[in-house]
């Protein structure tokens, strides 16, 4: 399900954060765990669009929305570990003056648990879904109509705000001599 374009953001996340021996790299440790971070961001976020894509496209428009309903479609755990994960690796991305950049074997275990989520988002759902249908349908072609939907039987009312029972209102505050 996962396309090659979020494995290749993880092989290239992996090449930055351990170069090949004898590789002369311009790029500091820490420029490269943060460019690491942000290669591996995106492969998560290509493995969610993918994701959502076989269960319903329209998802694929939001991202942290998508991260947060994920939950019912493959059980609490995954998608508690995709928010972490996504969230470590957004602060990883950002520079900020006053801290220090995230260290490259932080960011190694951040991408030994991308490539798990992968995996597990490539099964797709785990959790029985139906995808919700409209309140009501259109006429088809046919000329039947749609079954009306009937409202809920008790409408619960909220009062109107005021004073406490057994309380009267004050008087609002004359005006002039």
């Amino acid at each position: 399900m996962t396309d090659d374009t979020a494995r290749a953001d993880v092989n290239a996340a992996r090449s930055l954060l351990r170069p090949a021996a004898g590789t002369m790299t311009s790029l500091g440790p820490a420029v490269r765990a943060r460019a690491a971070a942000l290669l591996l961001r995106q492969a998560l976020e290509h493995g969610l669009d993918d994701f959502w894509q076989g269960v319903t496209p329209d998802m694929t428009h939001v991202r942290k929305h998508g991260i947060l309903c994920l939950g019912p479609y493959t059980g609490r755990e995954t998608a508690r570990r995709c928010y972490l994960t996504w969230s470590a690796l957004s602060t990883a991305c950002h520079y900020r003056v006053h801290e220090l950049p995230p260290a490259p074997t932080e960011i190694q275990s951040r991408l030994l648990e991308v490539e798990a989520l992968l995996d597990m988002l490539d099964r797709g759902p785990t959790v029985p879904y139906a995808v919700p249908s409209p309140l009501s349908a259109p006429e088809d072609a046919a000329g039947s109509s749609a079954t009306p939907v009937t409202p809920p039987a008790a409408v619960r009312s909220v009062p109107k705000p005021g004073p406490p029972p057994g309380r009267r209102a004050a008087l609002p505050p004359a005006v002039g001599p």
